[in-house]
């Protein structure tokens, strides 16, 4: 009887384990959105502190910029303290708004206002397109919460590719070209568009030539993210 009460002890025990563990597993994040996540604060964070302080709470564009500049300042100061890094995404937003409280000073004439957008996307565009020359492309830190999938395999993979292979850093700088390339083309689109098109024209205008921009990475850099895909694959499973 002993025995038999030992068994259903250990069984009892086996399946609240499996419990716990399931429970736990449910629990945790997925990895593809933990590996997001720093993206999701470091640029989505200041985008919609922006748009909320500017629209949904009428602050002036100075003011919604100076606050929504919190958010990048914090984790810019946070990795150099705590980690001895420069959090590069951080870094790029603050560039930005710190670029657009300066060109707050643009005002009164509507086709100086419609440049002044644009040249927030060409300051955007120059920082990827100079980083595409350092051993840390800009673009590779978007690139890589896709390619890794969150995996532990796979992000070792990716660290020694980056530190090792030649043809992925190639590929690492070259996605980096083609977006940095694909926001300079519309910021260089949307000025010229801005002082010889109807200001009416550039009004919407502006906005498909973004998001044809967005588009355009999107696409034309499946010419480096698939073949980085690729290697990031097979050294994972070697």
């Amino acid at each position: 009887m002993s025995q038999i009460a030992a068994t259903h002890t250990v069984a009892a025990g086996v399946a609240t384990g499996a419990t716990t563990a399931e429970a736990v597993a449910a629990k945790a994040p997925h990895p593809l959105a933990k590996a997001l996540r720093p993206l999701a604060v470091d640029i989505a964070g200041p985008l919609a502190a922006f748009y909320l302080l500017r629209s949904g709470l009428g602050a002036s564009e100075f003011a919604a910029l100076a606050w929504s500049s919190v958010f990048p300042v914090a984790r810019t100061v946070l990795g150099l303290v705590k980690d001895r890094t420069l959090n590069r995404f951080a870094a790029l937003m603050l560039g930005v708004n710190l670029v657009g409280l300066v060109l707050t000073a643009v005002s009164g004439d509507a086709r100086l206002m419609l440049a002044k957008e644009a040249v927030l996307s060409g300051f955007m565009a120059l920082a990827i397109l100079g980083s595409a020359l350092t051993a840390r492309p800009l673009m590779s830190a978007a690139l890589r919460p896709f390619l890794t999938k969150g995996e532990t395999a796979r992000e070792a993979a990716w660290d020694r590719l980056a530190a090792g292979s030649r043809p992925f850093r190639r590929y690492e700088r070259l996605f980096s070209v083609i977006w940095g390339s694909a926001l300079l083309t519309e910021c260089v689109a949307r000025v010229a568009g801005a002082f010889t098109l109807p200001v009416a024209t550039m009004a919407w205008l502006s906005t498909v030539l973004l998001v044809a921009a967005i588009v355009a990475g999107s696409v034309l850099g499946q010419a480096a993210a698939q073949p980085m895909e690729k290697l990031v694959r097979t050294e994972a499973a070697a």
